[in-house]
């Protein structure tokens, strides 16, 4: 079946790609693990001068990255050359900081016996990956897999095949061998038969719950390693001693980046009684300014959600939510013409029993939570199937931290929104998945941590 790339800012079709057959996957597998046969054995200068040469090329040609980013999942373009840029970034991070984080480590035992750890690549490594950030969620994988050793197979979403092509071209580029990168132009339907090749030795996906829960029972039936980057519902909480307009400006941002996109975006707004009714008056002013519009724009702050169904998904949400007596102060309705534009939306009084509490909003609308005090917003906080991340305002640090440690999630931020970072270990806890990537944990997710005794006689 054809996947097609369609811009979401006009429905207009942009190309047309035709599947690969099961025996294309199947050679593309065999050659990408031959690559790896001889990537393994290289230097990790050789590792290093790759990722410098593809960090070059996404910053020297962010504008054109982020065009393509706009036209097929309508990321607006500014926000298109920040991501390009990061993803340099990243790859300039591990080509630094790899070898060091991979290095031979002696461990101590006997007189009489020599030990040591070392970390071998695994070998040929499926990413599943999401058209969210289409070029980050790939180079956050890619980087430190390539830099371990490893080599990559991208699955990624049908919706950004363009994308797809274009890291693959990139990694050439930049003197990558042929095949040590390869990307998978197929259906979702047919990850499990790539996951079960036998020269497929593990796999990292970013998705939703239900994708994860899909990719680790096939994984776990052939017994290969996998790292799950999941959904999330990140609780922001708003205390009684918080400066209110920074905080809303920091819930207004970390709602809607990437359009409200994002497994790490803020969803839920815990707010405490005594500043509820200005903590909302604020945030749905910060929310009500930000613009929409085309996303090649430079002035567009947010564009259209990435596709269609999902919008109206997003509106059955918050119509199931407010018919359930959720009050909405801002949006909630889609508007009219062409392209899936969802305006910011903010509903309150959200309460258990709601789309917009119990579940992941994946788009530009905010759930503020009324609670009664410190204690009730971590109870709240964590009452989720979810944690992948969250926040809170205060001008306490100390009781910042408190409450940091307090909340069930992989990342916590005290008074700004929440982020990835290369040197900071990313991923969640309960139904957001398990593993890390990034820094040094993520780099070894993928390696064989090996045990050398030498008996030395």
């Amino acid at each position: 079946m054809p996947l097609q790339s369609i811009n979401p800012a006009t429905d207009t079709i942009l190309s047309t790609y035709q599947e690969m057959s099961s025996s294309e996957v199947a050679d593309i597998v065999r050659v990408t693990h031959a690559a790896h046969l001889q990537w393994r054995g290289t230097s990790m200068d050789q590792r290093a001068g790759i990722l410098r040469g593809a960090a070059h090329l996404l910053r020297s040609r962010s504008d054109e990255w982020a065009q393509l980013m706009a036209a097929e999942m309508g990321k607006p373009v500014r926000d298109g050359v920040a991501e390009a840029r990061k993803c340099a970034d990243c790859c300039d991070y591990f080509a630094e900081q790899g070898a060091a984080m991979l290095a031979r480590e002696s461990v101590p035992t006997d007189d009489q016996h020599d030990s040591f750890v070392v970390y071998e690549p695994l070998g040929v490594v499926l990413a599943v990956m999401p058209w969210n950030f289409p070029f980050w969620q790939a180079f956050r994988a890619l980087a430190p897999a390539i830099m371990a050793g490893n080599a990559i197979v991208l699955k990624h979403a049908s919706n950004v095949c363009g994308c797809a092509i274009a890291l693959e071209r990139i990694l050439r580029d930049a003197g990558a061998p042929e095949h040590l990168f390869r990307t998978l132009l197929i259906g979702s339907s047919r990850v499990d038969a790539v996951i079960e090749h036998p020269l497929v030795r593990g796999v990292t996906l970013t998705g939703s719950s239900d994708a994860g829960r899909a990719v680790a029972s096939k994984a776990g039936q052939v017994l290969k390693k996998c790292v799950l980057e999941l959904g999330g519902s990140d609780a922001y909480l708003v205390l009684e001693d918080a400066d209110l307009d920074m905080a809303a400006t920091i819930c207004a941002k970390a709602r809607l980046v990437n359009g409200g996109q994002s497994c790490i975006a803020g969803k839920r707004f815990l707010v405490v009684d005594p500043v509820r009714e200005e903590f909302e008056k604020r945030f749905v002013a910060k929310m009500a300014a930000v613009r929409q519009g085309d996303p090649l724009d430079q002035a567009t702050e947010i564009g259209p959600m990435a596709r269609r169904d999902l919008r109206d998904q997003l509106q059955r949400q918050v119509t199931a939510s407010v018919d359930r007596g959720a009050r909405c102060l801002l949006g909630g309705s889609i508007p009219a013409g062409p392209g899936a534009f969802y305006p910011p939306t903010v509903l309150t009084d959200v309460r258990p029993g709601m789309p917009a509490y119990d579940e992941e909003v994946f788009g530009p609308v905010a759930a503020i939570i009324p609670v009664r005090d410190e204690a009730a917003a971590i109870e709240v906080a964590n009452d989720s199937m979810f944690g992948l991340g969250g926040g809170v305002v205060t001008r306490d640090l100390a009781r910042g931290q408190r409450v940091a440690a307090a909340l069930e999630c992989g990342c916590m931020f005290v008074n700004e929104p929440v982020r990835s970072d290369p040197r900071l270990p990313f991923g969640g806890v309960k139904q957001s998945g398990y593993g890390r990537e990034l820094s040094a944990f993520g780099i070894k997710e993928f390696v064989n941590v090996k045990s050398v005794v030498v008996n030395r006689g």
